[in-house]
């Protein structure tokens, strides 16, 4: 069977396609002949070897995230059969429960083979069965963005009807998390630089846009819109190159979901706001396959449909990377893969 590894290099082109043995499933496993998957920001960095949790190990296959059906299930497993459409948690071994160090080591993709494959396996107990209503690439859309984006509101945040959440963005956790929003009866204000992507934001049920670029004091903006009192929550893609300005927006005693680093990793934070304003901070990353669990039932009972802005073919992956670092895309992108 075909699979993408990591090779050589530091940009969107090193890596390529090879041949390993099909895999077979052991006690508890079970193999899953991938039809899509998905692209993250993380994805990117780690083909380019920048993405500091997991290093860059040679000869690993590459995405987190990917959706396919059972073909094989191994002995001792419960609840799943041949012929399941399926999709592999971002961190099969985070069931339930606190985060480790250990648990966060086995993230797809990273320092362990990931997605990008005609076949991979998997334990059983990292493997969800996907929303009947979803194509193969919508339901690849899911695992990293799509709990990510659910930990985020109705975990971190406790998103609760009649409040107001800020978005950041257009891509895709942004967008997740405002079909989310919405169906928690909140109020969602977002940014962009593109005005045509946020029009397209606000037929996905975004009740104010705002570009970024011709509103530079952005904040303010946000102030105006909600009589001065600020968001109760926020969605912060951004990183430290927006950490302060999200800040500015917020209310007091609100509190911020924070999972970017489009803006980078180490900038100067404006403690002041957090104390002064008693903020509330939530680190995300990602989150368990009860998470994702609880996600796909809330997917499937309002057949949301993921925004999937492009499906790639399978051997013009290095272009839908390419796609994503260009930034043109509006939520998220897809490669075809069975």
């Amino acid at each position: 069977m075909r699979a993408y590894q990591l090779i050589d290099g530091n940009d969107v082109k090193a890596l390529a396609i090879t041949e390993r043995p099909a895999p077979q499933a052991g006690a508890g496993q079970v193999v899953i002949d991938v039809k899509a998957c998905s692209l993250n920001y993380r994805d990117l960095l780690v083909v380019k070897g920048s993405y500091a949790s997991s290093g860059r190990a040679s000869g690993v296959v590459p995405l987190s995230d990917g959706a396919g059906m059972i073909s094989a299930v191994g002995a001792g497993v419960h609840g799943l059969a041949v012929g399941d459409r399926v999709a592999g948690a971002f961190m099969p071994d985070f069931t339930a429960g606190v985060l480790t160090p250990e648990l966060q080591a086995g993230s797809l993709g990273g320092a362990v083979d990931g997605m990008l494959a005609e076949q991979v396996v998997l334990p059983a107990h990292g493997v969800v069965k996907i929303p009947e209503h979803l194509s193969f690439a919508q339901a690849a859309t899911l695992p990293c963005a799509g709990v990510t984006a659910w930990y985020a509101q109705f975990v971190g945040g406790n998103l609760r009807p009649g409040q107001t959440v800020l978005l950041l963005g257009t891509g895709g956790v942004s967008i997740f998390a405002l079909q989310f929003a919405k169906l928690a009866g909140a109020r969602v204000i977002i940014t962009s630089s593109d005005d045509a992507k946020l029009a397209r934001a606000r037929d996905l049920g975004a009740d104010e846009a705002i570009n970024y670029r011709t509103t530079e004091d952005w904040p303010e903006k946000v102030l105006e819109l909600t009589d001065g009192r600020g968001v109760d929550h926020a969605v912060e893609v951004g990183g430290p190159g927006t950490l302060t300005k999200t800040l500015q927006s917020l209310r007091h005693g609100g509190s911020i979901s924070l999972m970017g680093v489009l803006t980078g990793v180490a900038d100067q934070v404006a403690t002041g706001l957090i104390l002064s304003k008693n903020i509330k901070i939530q680190g995300t990353y990602v989150g368990s396959v009860a998470h994702f669990r609880d996600m796909n039932a809330a997917i499937a009972l309002h057949r949301l449909q993921p925004v999937v802005d492009k499906v790639f073919d399978f051997e013009d992956a290095p272009a839908a990377l390419a796609h994503l670092e260009s930034g043109r895309h509006f939520g998220k992108i897809a490669i075809a893969v069975g």
